[in-house]
């Protein structure tokens, strides 16, 4: 039975009173304005092994995971035959999946092939159908977005360069941007990357693709400063012993070189005093929080008080500093050797090369401000 005409317009006379009572409550005018979070849709192409190779690449991912500025799409993990045999290592499935069950995602993840490209066009169709998955993840997790996908790479360049290979209108219409960790700022020198696979590298820096360099060397070596260099140095990790727990663990698991394969509950244990003294007084090398800041749209600034903190761009307040963290456009060339050689440009080219200004400000900055943001996550 419809209602009543004199229930309908008491209806709509409490409706009305609700209504405007939330429009004069406190704070209102702030919450209307409060836009959704528009998170980045993100592939992750990284050089990730178990045992590390390099632990750095396990803190990294959780900004991957963390970060609430990334829609982590999918993990690529870039192997290299050698590595395997080093510790032995394998590729580290069991980091990306502590990650899922800590962040309760089901970010799906898969591996490149083994070997080295034969040349710039090699589509490795004939790699085994298990180191194919990666390349076939990559480009359907592609397919499958509405809108354009950030590619990180980490590594060698292998991923990348594959897949575009196999499809490159796809990878030309879906992909933003190419994050390229990878590269000296110098010419001459091919960076230990890029060695890793040098037809990849050539293949990416030629394939006309949207492509940020973040250089990771120069003729010095990897642990090298400079304006475009993206290293810096965490003289300790005493941050670690107060992230949340499972996070705490996931880090102790990957410095400690752990091998228990009840490799999720170690997450709900707590690790001895002397294995957390050993594994928070350790130096750490850092390559890659400059490009997550990127993707995630993020600025290292000094607040007023002096603090260093990494923000979002929307939140640095009016008194805040901010530090560089630029990716400049610049003219790009590539030997067939994967030597690359680069200049500065007055215009957009495709091209931009990461610039941090002085890089020991940098430095001074993040040793304070990356622990403070790791301590945020999980909380």
């Amino acid at each position: 039975m419809p209602p009543s005409t004199s229930t309908s317009r008491r209806d709509l006379i409490r409706t009305g009173a609700a209504l405007g009572a939330a429009l004069l409550a406190p704070g209102w005018p702030l919450r209307a304005a409060q836009v959704p979070l528009r998170r980045r849709p993100v592939i992750d192409c990284t050089d990730l092994y178990h045992p590390p190779q390099d632990p750095g690449d396990n803190v990294d991912l959780v900004a991957a995971y963390a970060l609430p500025e990334v829609d982590l799409r999918a993990v690529i993990l870039d192997v290299t035959e050698p590595y395997r045999h080093d510790l032995p290592r394998d590729p580290g499935f069991i980091p990306v999946t502590q990650l899922n069950f800590i962040f309760g995602r089901n970010v799906p993840c898969a591996v490149t092939p083994f070997a080295a490209m034969r040349d710039p066009e090699d589509r490795m169709l004939d790699a085994p159908a298990f180191q194919q998955a990666g390349i076939e993840l990559l480009l359907e997790t592609l397919r499958r977005s509405r809108e354009p996908v950030d590619i990180t790479s980490f590594g060698s360049a292998r991923a990348v360069a594959v897949a575009y290979n196999r499809e490159p209108r796809l990878l030309r219409e879906k992909v933003r941007l190419v994050h390229l960790c990878a590269g000296s700022s110098e010419p001459g020198f091919v960076e230990w990357n890029v060695a890793l696979d040098p037809h990849a590298f050539v293949r990416v820096l030629r394939s006309g693709l949207p492509v940020a360099i973040y250089p990771c060397a120069t003729k010095d070596g990897p642990f090298a400063y400079g304006p475009h260099n993206c290293f810096y140095l965490l003289p300790d990790l005493q941050f670690i012993r107060e992230m949340a727990p499972r996070l705490r663990q996931y880090l102790v698991y990957a410095f400690t070189n752990a091998a228990r394969p009840d490799f999720l509950c170690y997450l709900d244990e707590q690790a001895p005093e002397e294995v957390l003294a050993q594994v928070c007084g350790r130096a750490h090398n850092v390559w890659e929080t400059s490009v997550w800041a990127q993707v995630s749209d993020r600025r290292t600034v000094q607040h007023r008080d002096g603090a260093f903190r990494v923000v979002p761009a929307a939140e640095v307040g009016e008194g805040d500093r901010a530090l560089p963290n630029e990716l400049r456009p610049c003219r790009v060339a590539v030997d067939d050797d994967a030597t690359m050689h680069w200049e500065p440009a007055a215009t957009e080219t495709g091209f931009r090369i990461y610039d941090r200004g002085d890089p020991h400000e940098n430095e001074r900055a993040l040793r304070q401000a990356l622990p403070a943001l790791y301590l945020s996550f999980g909380r």
